[in-house]
């Protein structure tokens, strides 16, 4: 990462989250669960093994991809205002809609990088690097 760039990626590492998926396949096997149950507990732990939320920030702009959703870029010229928050707990992780702070993209943790755009629209991006991330907002002089 360069002074100039910040770039993240997070996935879900959650040692509780792993646990119960291993928890409900034990469940699944011990009952002799219908194929379908098990197929489901794959399907989501796979989804799982894959999500990624990518951030990324620059001169240029802000890009994130939460990875296999969405993927999205905004120029500076688009945003109103970017700044490291602490959003609280927000009902939990991944995508959450109707907060304070617009949609929240998040992996864990409580911290993230708050745009509202000059549409009005607003959202956050979770961080486990807020100092980096604040520096690099500074540094830009772009946070309002």
């Amino acid at each position: 990462m360069s002074r100039e760039s910040f770039r993240e990626v997070q996935k879900f590492t959650q040692w509780w989250l792993w646990l119960l998926l291993l928890s409900l396949g034990i469940i699944l096997i011990y009952n002799q669960a219908a194929n379908l149950g098990a197929l489901i507990l794959v399907v989501i732990s796979l989804l799982f093994l894959s999500l990624r939320l990518i951030t990324e920030v620059d001169k240029k702009g802000i890009k994130f991809h939460y990875f296999p959703f969405l993927k999205r870029a905004y120029k500076w010229q688009e945003i109103a205002s970017a700044q490291v928050v602490d959003y609280g707990f927000a009902g939990g992780w991944g995508i959450r809609l109707y907060t304070p702070y617009g949609t929240i993209y998040n992996v864990k943790g409580s911290k993230g990088l708050a745009v509202e755009l000059k549409n009005g629209k607003k959202f956050c991006l979770g961080t486990q690097k807020p100092e980096a991330l604040q520096k690099l907002l500074s540094s830009i002089n772009l946070q309002k």
